[in-house]
């Protein structure tokens, strides 16, 4: 069984074209890509490493790592964003190999391949997320460390991910996070020490509608970071 929501690919496939508009529905990622770029280069030290980046999409994290000297791989199972991904190195001329291809597939194809894994905003989007967890502690190499990202299950996620984000501001397109989906941090820390990696660093992505600004801090209770490494 593919670990995938077809829905989900669908939903994004239809999106695609409008991945590296930063104006567009992905404006929230355009605005937290730099903040998630600094806080795994600060750990990893990308320049020189061979990284994997999980649910790639359009390629906005996997090309910000490759400016950053890193070798990288992404990898997705929706084409649309991936064709996107592809044609964007030919007007940025960063070098990325994407890959449409299952992260428990690779998983057997590549185990302790690489540096660092990172999983961003996507763990919410599949149908057994801890399944994606294991097969990321399987490609890091020992000693390694894998980067989640993902949206707390709590009431104040649902008000402020769903209703505020998707309905009131209107930036995301409704339908974007299905509130069941949320994994609450006790959940993603439990599956991570199961495949063998240990919890590092939890910390909070905040929005701040008055200034438009996102930032890292303590406040865990709707997005967070989870950084783990592999046990040697």
């Amino acid at each position: 069984m593919l670990n995938a929501d077809p829905a989900e690919l669908e939903k994004f496939g239809d999106l695609a074209h409008r991945w590296w508009d930063p104006n567009s529905e992905f404006k929230p990622l355009h605005e937290i890509n730099p903040l998630r770029l600094d806080w795994i280069d600060r750990h990893v030290g990308l320049a020189g490493k061979n990284v994997l980046d999980v649910g790639c999409g359009g390629g906005l994290l996997s090309e910000g790592m490759a400016t950053r000297g890193a070798n990288v791989t992404g990898i997705d199972l929706s084409e649309k964003p991936l064709g996107v991904a592809r044609l964007h190195l030919l007007e940025s001329g960063q070098k990325v190999d994407y890959r449409k291809i299952a992260v428990e597939q690779l998983a057997e194809e590549m185990p302790g391949a690489f540096d660092a894994v990172t999983c961003l905003e996507m763990l919410e989007h599949v149908p057994n997320p801890s399944s994606v967890v294991a097969a990321c502690a399987r490609l890091v190499k020992p000693g390694g460390q894998v980067f989640f990202s993902t949206l707390n299950r709590n009431p104040k996620s649902y008000l402020f991910a769903v209703i505020g984000a998707e309905y009131v501001l209107q930036m995301l397109p409704k339908g974007t996070h299905d509130y069941a989906k949320f994994i609450k941090p006790s959940e993603l820390a439990r599956w991570s020490k199961l495949a063998g990696l240990e919890p590092d660093e939890l910390i909070g992505m905040s929005y701040n509608p008055l200034s438009k600004q996102y930032s890292l801090g303590r406040d865990t209770s709707v997005n967070y970071l989870l950084r783990t490494t592999r046990h040697a």
